[in-house]
């Protein structure tokens, strides 16, 4: 509704930007989460967009507010602004609160120039990534479709491997059929099959969506989590799979999984499905590339021999952007609606990890 903002109550406004990265065709608040919001006394508008899934006339039904695209950082100074990804990289000062994942406290590579974006213009990321609950887990995530659908991808190129065929680059699918069937025929066609995958962060979200899709095409899966990774430092029993997925949310605590002195001449594993996706960060355990794949080239070759691909798509869960949408967005909804006292809860606490970021620059 109304919070106190320099003296004067104002009522609390969410403005939906439009992304502007490639591929990017998600938005994180549905038509049906406008209405609530604004039903709770918070209003919401929406910048333009002719990639985003849902068209801006469901929004305008709900009674949500339309810009143009691009419009926000002219938006008062007390507007939060939501997005998703990443901003464009420019020099100019950021004065708004915002939402999003921002992918600046793991040291990755030009997180501290946003940070300092931040710190000059004024403003506050509340990354979503660290929007926790009292009990340190994450209230909303894209994790599950994140798995599933690396899970997918990464079967995919291994098949184009195998074949020595160069993998075609992906396209959105209007729906998880359409995926699967996809998968389903490759796999049909094709002279060679994976027999088996290992998941190390197998009871997370993303675990559980690369389980999933796998169990779905019959390969066999194994299963690891803390209790079977806590304390070890060796993990070659990784290079005798067909598949190796990292779904882990890593930290300074997070051992290496594989790094290039692990390889071994008669491995059996020749691709790595990075579903975490942390290049350039120290705490990265797959230490043996530092840049993300796309959809047009979705794998990066690591070594020719023996052969060892990594796939580290940051933006999986876009190939299917409307299901990962609604997903998502369902999930952060009850947090939004709690943006009306931002100085508590959930959003407290991503604010100390904003300022205990920015005190380090």
């Amino acid at each position: 509704m109304f919070e106190k903002f320099k003296d004067i109550y104002v009522m609390t406004h969410i403005l939906i930007r439009a992304e502007t990265r490639k591929n990017e065709e998600r938005v994180g608040i549905t038509p049906i989460g406008v209405k609530k919001l604004i039903k709770k006394g918070i209003k919401v508008s929406i910048e333009e967009s002719e990639s985003r899934i849902i068209p801006i006339s469901e929004f305008e039904k709900v009674g949500c507010s339309v810009l143009k695209e691009n419009s926000w950082s002219k938006a008062p100074s007390d507007t939060i602004i939501f997005g998703l990804k990443e901003l464009p990289e420019d020099p100019f000062k950021l004065k708004h609160r915002h939402i999003m994942f921002g992918h600046a406290f793991k040291a990755q590579r030009f997180s501290s120039n946003l940070l300092k974006r931040f710190k000059v213009g004024g403003g506050t990321l509340y990354d979503i990534e660290y929007l926790l609950n009292s009990k340190g887990r994450r209230v909303a995530a894209f994790g599950y479709w994140a798995g599933y659908i690396g899970a997918a991808v990464t079967i995919s190129c291994w098949l184009s491997q195998k074949s020595n065929k160069t993998k075609k680059s992906f396209l959105t699918y209007k729906n998880k059929s359409l995926l699967d069937n996809q998968i389903k025929q490759e796999l049909k066609n094709s002279n060679f099959r994976p027999k088996n995958a290992i998941i190390i962060g197998a009871l997370g979200r993303a675990g559980s969506g690369v389980i999933d899709l796998c169990e779905k095409m019959n390969i066999e899966t194994t299963k690891w989590d803390i209790s079977q990774t806590i304390g070890k430092r060796n993990f070659q029993e990784i290079l005798d799979y067909d598949l190796f997925f990292n779904c882990v949310v890593a930290n300074n605590e997070t051992p290496t999984f594989i790094s290039t002195n692990s390889f071994k001449s008669n491995q059996r594993l020749s691709i790595i499905g990075d579903i975490s996706c942390d290049p350039g960060s120290e705490y990265n355990p797959i230490a043996i590339y530092n840049k993300v794949t796309t959809w047009e080239l979705p794998v990066i070759k690591i070594s020719k021999n023996p052969i060892l691909e990594v796939m580290a798509i940051d933006n999986l869960p876009s190939l299917l952007p409307l299901e990962s949408s609604i997903d998502f967005a369902s999930q952060l909804l009850p947090f939004l609606m709690q943006l009306v006292k931002i100085d508590n809860g959930v959003w407290y606490r991503a604010y100390q990890t904003y300022l205990n970021n920015v005190r380090t620059l």
